[in-house]
């Protein structure tokens, strides 16, 4: 089966909610609300341009996305940020991979300079290794941000690569 990789249009949304609602309810990756609403998570998840949302999808179905947007305003918005949910059965498929490298060339078309995760958990080793794969770098780590559910307060991985 291939996925595509495209940006996410009206009628991907009620595929693409469970996903985002299961990761934010687990709170293992995300410093989101757990309650976080499908209303709130619809306005973070369908950002406007420059911005964009891509999904992957294989034979109808959403199975996750990449949101891209500028990281900062103003003279920092030449920096992409981006984050990515994948639906819990298809991962390690590649689907997480594809969604990287999409994001990557998008940004890099949309005319950003570089992209920067500002809050990736460390003890999420799949994304670390994958970001890494992927090249970017730990440009650092606040100790102790984030309060993971198992783990108790861990850190959270700043990672950075240039476009």
């Amino acid at each position: 089966m291939t996925v595509d990789i495209r940006p996410v249009t009206d009628a991907d949304w009620p595929g693409l909610w469970p996903i985002i609602e299961t990761v934010t309810r687990a709170g293992e990756t995300y410093a989101y609300p757990l309650d976080m609403t499908e209303a709130q998570a619809r306005v973070l998840w369908t950002p406007p341009a420059p911005g964009a949302t891509l999904v992957a999808v294989e034979e109808g179905r959403v199975l996750g996305a990449a949101k891209i947007i500028p990281n900062q305003q103003g003279n920092g918005a030449h920096v992409a940020n981006a984050s990515f949910m994948v639906a819990s059965e298809a991962r390690g498929r590649g689907v997480a991979r594809a969604l990287g490298e999409a994001a990557l060339a998008f940004a890099r078309n949309a005319g950003f300079k570089a992209m920067q995760f500002n809050a990736v958990v460390e003890t999420n080793a799949v994304a670390v290794a994958l970001w890494k794969k992927l090249g970017f770098a730990i440009v650092g780590t606040v100790p102790e941000a984030f309060d993971h559910p198992r783990d108790g307060l861990v850190g959270l991985h700043v990672m950075h690569r240039k476009l």
